[in-house]
């Protein structure tokens, strides 16, 4: 081992779902890894085992895209378990990693990893359909950054176990330094906050020139860096296409395209709405929401703790901060729990609604050391609405928690991370 390895391996924090795809890899010949660039896929599998030990290709080498295009099989010849990064670079590709698996399902196994939603192309449905399990990497949780094991917390509140607060072992977490900075991997070694506000403008725009122009041809850049201000600027709100192309000068259809871009590429998401539609009366709209929250902060501007606490935009950046977490506890579970939120025409709304088999539990977030028995109003007439309910969580920056109704608690947003 080489001395770049040797500290490469140092700083490598594991990642929880390295497990399950261990797991995966077991029952299923390919396992798809993707997420957005960065989220340190390639990381991941260059230092698990067993994956480390694996022949790697990586696409980004033009001499092997290249090769994958014109002789795809020489790529792992005779080799049984192969990793191939960026594999949506050659989506011809696809179709010999079928012949190979189909001509030896059992002795060999691929791990393809991208950083382009994978199932959105036809040709990864039609040559994988029954033979690839899919997984996206996020941006990292506050344990994985900490290596501690995933908080059981959430699990148990569907089973009906409350916390009790001395057995919590998670010291007090600001959430602010995590809006500002983000959760990209790469970021945690920075020591300089102009190291970080580099690294995002850098980010920013490699993304825009490199991996736009190979999914779609972009008229005018500078449209797209407007379009993509006004949602990080509308994080936590509905999505109003509308709005947006009126506000901006750019055209609902286009506008409605470059959306979609930026969920191909795992960056911006819709949260859909809730839609058990009982009263009948309920907004069916999604809302804006991202991938990592210093992504949001740094296209709104905010680049100290000050402005962005001060600002109108800090409470939906904290609902992504949360949102990444909640996101990242549901991917350990099996069956994957959904995660939407809930809101009446009358605006009253709940910020997450996590439904895990016929079992519900809302989530609440507010930017506050000290919530109220107010706070929970939403919650309230969530839970009249369905009784049924597991429980309740008012989320807040606090340092304790507080029970509100015999299924409502208030508990400090670093709990559930």
């Amino acid at each position: 081992m080489n001395e770049n390895h040797s500290a490469s391996e140092l700083n490598y924090r594991p990642r929880w779902q390295a497990d399950l795809l261990r797991r995966s890899i077991k029952d299923h010949p390919v396992v798809v890894l993707t997420g957005a660039r960065q989220t340190g896929k390639s990381t991941l599998l260059g230092h698990e085992p067993p994956f480390k030990k694996w022949l790697h290709k990586n696409l980004d080498d033009l001499d092997l895209m290249e090769q994958a295009e014109e002789e795809p099989s020489s790529l792992w010849s005779a080799a049984k378990n192969i990793v191939i990064d960026e594999v949506q670079r050659v989506p011809s590709l696809l179709h010999a990693i079928k012949r190979r698996v189909d001509e030896n399902r059992k002795g060999v196994r691929f791990i393809l990893s991208g950083s382009s939603n994978l199932l959105l192309m036809r040709s990864v449905s039609e040559s994988l359909a029954g033979r690839a399990v899919y997984y996206t990497l996020l941006p990292m949780m506050l344990g994985e950054i900490e290596m501690r094991p995933p908080s059981g917390l959430i699990r148990n509140l569907f089973k009906g176990e409350l916390p009790e607060e001395g057995k919590i072992s998670v010291s007090h977490r600001s959430p602010f330094p995590w809006m500002l900075r983000g959760c990209m991997p790469t970021l945690m070694e920075m020591k300089s906050w102009s190291a970080v506000l580099k690294w995002w403008e850098g980010y920013v725009m490699t993304y825009l020139e490199r991996d736009l122009r190979q999914l779609s041809q972009i008229e005018s850049l500078p449209d797209f860096r407007r379009v993509m201000r006004a949602l990080a600027l509308r994080s936590g709100q509905l999505l109003n296409q509308t709005g947006i192309s009126r506000e901006i000068g750019v055209s609902q259809p286009t506008i409605h395209r470059y959306i979609k871009l930026l969920e191909t590429t795992f960056l911006f998401q819709r949260l859909p709405a809730f839609s058990l539609n009982r009263t009948k009366r309920l907004v069916k709209s999604p809302k804006v929401m991202w991938v990592d929250p210093g992504l949001v902060s740094f296209l709104c501007g905010y680049n100290d703790k000050e402005s962005l606490a001060s600002s109108r935009q800090a409470g939906g950046i904290f609902e992504v901060l949360v949102y990444l977490h909640l996101r990242g506890w549901a991917q350990l579970q099996i069956p994957q729990p959904r995660i939407y939120y809930w809101r009446t025409v009358t605006g009253h709304e709940v910020d997450f609604i996590i439904e895990w088999g016929r079992k519900l539990l809302a989530v609440e977030v507010k930017l506050t050391s000290s919530p109220k028995f107010k706070d929970t109003e939403n919650l309230r007439l969530f839970l009249n609405e369905y009784p049924e309910s597991a429980g309740a969580l008012l989320l807040h920056t606090g340092k304790h928690m507080e029970q509100f109704h015999e299924k409502i608690l208030a508990i400090p947003w670093y709990w559930i991370t």
